[in-house]
């Protein structure tokens, strides 16, 4: 019996830990499948079986790895499906700039480190890295993006 309450206690615990440990844009760029410029649309409730999802269109201007036509698709188009409901969805507006480092299979959110992939670009910069060495040009960022590409 003390066995199963601690067992118990202990999953109880896990349970409550839903962040990932942050991730350095090397390591995003590593774990991503497809990474993308794009505009987002406005989102939409999409239901399979009995997941309710919010879809994102995701209207690519740029394919910087991977193949965008993996991503799981909305009315024919490339989406961003985040599991409807999921706390700590970074904000998401439509007709929104976005650098996007995704995984191409449906799961709670599509961003590599749960949330952490995700660069909008709000008055032609984005705000990537520490205070020491950000990077505020998007230009930059498809560069660091590209030479953690080429070091994988």
């Amino acid at each position: 019996m003390r066995r199963r309450v601690l067992l118990a206690a202990l999953l109880a615990g896990t349970a409550w830990a839903t962040t990932a440990p942050p991730l350095t844009l090397a390591h995003q760029v590593k774990k991503a499948e497809v990474i993308v410029r794009g505009t987002l649309g406005a989102a939409v409730s999409v239901k399979e079986g009995e997941v309710t999802y919010l879809a994102y269109p995701l209207t690519v201007a740029e394919t910087i790895t991977g193949d965008a036509a993996r991503l799981p698709q909305n009315d024919g188009k490339p989406a961003l499906f985040f599991l409807q409901g999921l706390a700590d969805l970074p904000e998401l507006k439509s007709g929104q700039e976005v650098f996007a480092l995704l995984y191409i299979r449906k799961q709670d959110s599509p961003l590599v480190g749960f949330n952490q992939g995700l660069y909008p670009v709000t008055d032609g910069k984005v705000a990537v890295g520490d205070a020491k060495m950000p990077i505020t040009d998007p230009a930059r960022l498809r560069d660091a993006i590209r030479a953690a590409l080429e070091a994988k």
